[in-house]
C-alpha cells in the first residue's frame, strides 16, 4: 500500500498505510517518505488538520507499544488471569482492526484528537435566531460578504443561473469557453468582448438594492466592521459605503489604469464611461495602449487591501452574512472558515452553499458549513432573494419600515438625477409654423437656459 498523491491525506489511510509495516520496518530507522519542503503533508481527524511529520512521530512510538504490547501479551495473559474485555480489545491479537484502534485512541489522546461537541451560540438556528442575537448587543462587528446575488433584483445578472446568469448567455462573443471574457490571457490578445459587455453592465446605469441598503442601515447603527464584496458593479459605493466599509475583492470598475506598465496611467470612473459609450476601445492617453478598469480577471492577484484587512478583520468578526454567493470561487470562498467557532453564520441565497469538510476549511479550500446535522451550531441558512431575506431580517429588528423608507428615498432621487441628466441631454425644441419653411428655435426656458458664448 502506498499513500495517494495528495496533499492531505485521512487518518484511516495512514493508519493502513503504518500497520503494513509492522512486520517488515523498523520504526526506530523509518524514514518518512512523503516530507517535502513545498508542503507538508497533512491529515485530518475530528476537524483537527495535523502535520503529518508529527502524526508519523506519534505513529512510530505507537508501532512500538504495539508490538511490546502483542509481542508479550501471552505471558501477561497467563500471570494475570483475565483482564477486562476492554483491554483485551485494544492490545489482544495481531488483528489489523485492533492495531488501527489501538493507534486511533493512542493518538487521540496523544494529540488531542477527540471529538468536542460544541456550544450552540443561537437561540435557535433560524433567522429569527440571527435577530435575537443581534437584539441582544452580542455583535458589534458584522461582517458582510456578498456576491452577484445582492444585484440581480436591480437588473444584473448573476454569473452561474442557468439561464438568466452571465455565463449562460455570453454566446454571442464567440468566446472558446465563457469564463475567457474575464480571463487575463484572453483579453491581452481580444480585449474586444469584455468591452462589449461592459457597455451592458456598466455602473451607473443600476439602482442599488434593498440588499446594499440594509448593509448600510448595518454601517449607519455603528454594527458594520466591513463589507468584502465580489462584485464589480459598485452599488455597494452608490449606497454610500466609503473606502473603509468596503473591500472589493474582485476589485472595481471606479478606477481603471492602463495596460503598458511603464505608463500605468490612472483614470476615473467618469473617464471611462466615456470611452466605452463612445469608442471601440478605451485608449490611454499617453501611450495608446488599452485602458482596463481595476476588476481582477481569472490570473490576476487580489488586491493588496484585501489581503491586509482579512487577518485583522476576521478573527473580530462576531457576525458574519454571507449574500448571493455560491461560495465557488477561490480564495474569497475560504473567507467563511477564518470568523471564530463561535461567530454565528447567516447564509442568505436563492440556494444552500455545498456544505464541505470541516478539513477543507481548515486549509483554506472550503467553508465548511453546517446547517441541519445533528452537528450543527452556528450555522442558519435563509434560501430565497437577497431583499427578501434582508427584509425579513429587518422586519425581525424592527427595521423594516426605516428600510423601505430609505430605499424609497434614495430611488428618487437616483430617478431625479437620471431624469436631469436626460433633459441636459436633450436638443433644443423648436416651432414649426405651416407658412414658415425654415423651423425657429424655440426661446430657451429656465431650465435650458445656457450663457451665450463669447464673440
Amino acid at each position: 500500500m502506498s499513500l495517494p498523491a495528495c496533499p492531505c491525506v485521512s487518518f484511516n489511510v495512514v493508519i493502513s498505510y503504518f500497520s503494513e509495516l509492522f512486520s517488515n520496518t523498523d520504526p526506530a530507522t523509518f524514514v518518512p517518505p512523503y516530507q517535502t519542503a513545498a508542503i507538508p503533508w497533512l491529515i485530518w481527524e475530528s476537524s483537527v488538520v495535523l502535520p503529518l511529520w508529527q502524526v508519523y512521530l506519534a505513529l512510530i512510538q505507537a508501532t512500538k507499544t504495539v508490538r511490546s504490547t502483542t509481542a508479550s501479551e501471552p505471558k501477561a495473559a497467563a500471570d494475570s488471569g483475565s483482564e477486562s474485555s476492554e483491554s483485551q480489545g485494544e492490545t489482544s491479537g495481531p488483528s489489523h482492526v485492533s492495531e488501527m484502534d489501538f493507534l486511533r485512541n493512542l493518538l487521540s489522546r496523544s494529540l488531542d484528537l477527540h471529538e468536542r461537541q460544541p456550544e450552540k451560540v443561537l437561540e435557535e438556528l433560524s433567522i429569527e435566531g440571527i435577530a435575537k442575537y443581534i437584539l441582544n448587543k452580542k455583535c458589534e462587528k458584522i461582517i458582510c460578504m456578498v456576491g452577484a446575488g445582492i444585484s440581480t433584483s436591480a437588473g444584473i445578472p448573476d454569473f452561474r443561473s442557468p439561464g438568466t446568469g452571465l455565463y449562460h448567455n455570453l454566446q454571442k462573443y464567440n468566446l472558446p469557453y465563457p469564463e475567457a471574457i474575464f480571463e487575463t490571457d484572453y483579453f491581452k490578445q481580444h480585449p474586444e468582448p469584455f468591452f462589449a459587455l461592459a457597455k451592458e453592465l456598466y455602473p451607473g446605469q443600476f439602482k442599488p438594492t434593498v440588499s446594499h441598503y440594509f448593509m448600510r442601515m448595518l454601517r449607519d447603527k455603528g454594527l458594520l466592521l466591513r463589507c468584502y464584496t465580489q462584485n464589480i458593479d459598485t452599488l455597494e459605493r452608490v449606497v454610500g459605503l466609503q473606502d473603509e466599509d468596503l473591500i472589493e475583492a474582485h476589485g472595481t470598475f471606479y478606477t481603471s489604469h492602463c495596460t503598458n506598465r511603464t505608463c500605468n496611467k490612472l483614470y476615473n470612473l467618469d473617464w471611462m464611461k466615456t470611452q466605452i459609450f463612445t469608442k471601440p476601445l478605451p485608449k490611454c492617453e499617453e501611450c495608446n495602449s488599452v485602458v482596463k478598469p481595476d476588476i481582477v480577471f481569472f490570473g490576476d492577484s487580489l488586491p493588496q487591501r484585501f489581503f491586509a484587512t482579512i487577518e485583522s478583520d476576521f478573527p473580530k468578526c462576531d457576525l458574519l452574512i454571507i449574500m448571493g454567493t455560491s461560495l465557488q470561487v477561490q480564495p474569497f470562498a475560504s473567507l467563511a472558515s477564518r470568523v471564530s467557532d463561535t461567530t454565528p453564520r447567516l447564509l442568505i441565497n436563492k440556494e444552500v452553499t455545498q456544505q464541505s469538510d470541516p478539513m477543507m476549511a481548515l486549509l483554506g479550500l472550503g467553508s465548511s458549513f453546517d446547517f441541519d446535522s445533528s452537528k450543527a451550531y452556528r450555522d442558519v441558512a435563509y434560501v430565497g432573494s437577497c431583499d427578501d431575506g434582508c427584509l425579513a431580517l429587518a422586519d425581525l429588528l424592527g427595521w423594516k419600515e426605516e428600510l423601505e423608507d430609505i430605499v424609497k428615498k434614495e430611488h428618487a432621487v437616483i430617478d431625479g438625477k437620471a431624469e436631469g441628466a436626460q433633459d441636459t441631454a436633450k436638443p433644443p425644441a423648436v416651432d414649426v409654423k405651416k407658412d414658415d419653411p425654415k423651423p425657429k428655435e424655440r426661446e430657451p426656458t429656465a431650465d435650458t437656459r445656457t450663457e451665450k458664448p463669447a464673440s
